[in-house]
């Protein structure tokens, strides 16, 4: 299967304005892209790329007052198959995980933790532990959750109805 990637986005500045962007195909898929992945500036402006702790790509920039497009096209091939099931994978108590995984369980931006906390509490409490537990919970958010930038507010924490 072939998968058309890409994005043109225009941002407007009043002044010089440094930016950190990730826009860029993780580097575990970078192999199944046909063709070198290539962000492009207009106008031209250096980019320079780094590792996050992640292990994503992250795009350093400045911009110049005055509107810059950002764009990148691609085909990304992929096998087109579900991901892999394994019903028998055990939960791990939080303090045996490996140092390596723990930044995975902190907060993020996107997930204000301390409001969801309660919730994941209780429509996940009495979920089999383990796969069980993470197939509720993927379940639940693709019925549940819709992403989408008009949602976004200035302020992650106010409530808007």
């Amino acid at each position: 299967m072939l998968i058309n990637i890409g994005y043109d986005i225009t941002y407007t500045a009043t002044m010089r304005t440094p930016m950190v962007v990730m826009l860029s195909v993780h580097p575990s898929r970078v192999a199944d892209l046909l063709e070198p992945e290539n962000i492009v500036c207009d106008p031209p402006t250096p980019i320079h790329y780094y590792h996050d702790s992640f292990g994503n790509w992250c795009s350093r920039l400045v911009l110049s007052p005055g509107r810059t497009v950002l764009s990148n096209s691609g085909t990304v091939r992929d096998s087109g198959l579900p991901d892999v099931v394994m019903p028998n994978v055990q939960q791990i108590p939080v303090e045996e995980l490996p140092d390596e995984i723990i930044l995975y369980l902190l907060p993020g931006r996107y997930c204000e933790n301390d409001r969801m906390m309660d919730l994941a509490w209780l429509l996940f409490k009495d979920t089999p532990m383990g796969w069980g537990r993470v197939q509720a919970i993927c379940n639940f958010v693709r019925r549940q959750v819709t992403f989408g930038y008009q949602f976004v507010l200035a302020t992650k924490s106010e409530h808007q109805e």
